[in-house]
């Protein structure tokens, strides 16, 4: 686990960050002996890292032919 003082987590702060999502933990010191631990947050349900784009098929019965020919009327309309 790295440990920082707090003058350089201050300074370096979304380093600090990213350090502790990726490793699990940072600690920072501050002058007068006091440690801190900063933690990654647990996700919230149905939360996770995978793109939003990222979504299931649907068959939706359509055949190449058909999506070609309707991608094609729409470009002559427009």
């Amino acid at each position: 686990m790295k440990s920082y003082t707090y003058s350089e987590a201050r300074g370096i702060f979304a380093t600090v960050l990213e350090e502790a999502e990726r490793d699990g933990a940072v600690e920072i010191r501050r002058r007068d002996g006091a440690v801190f631990r900063i933690l990654p947050a647990p996700t919230s349900k149905g939360r996770s890292k995978a793109s939003p784009l990222n979504v299931k098929g649907v068959m939706l019965g359509v055949s190449t032919a058909d999506l070609v020919a309707a991608v094609r009327e729409g470009r002559e309309r427009g």
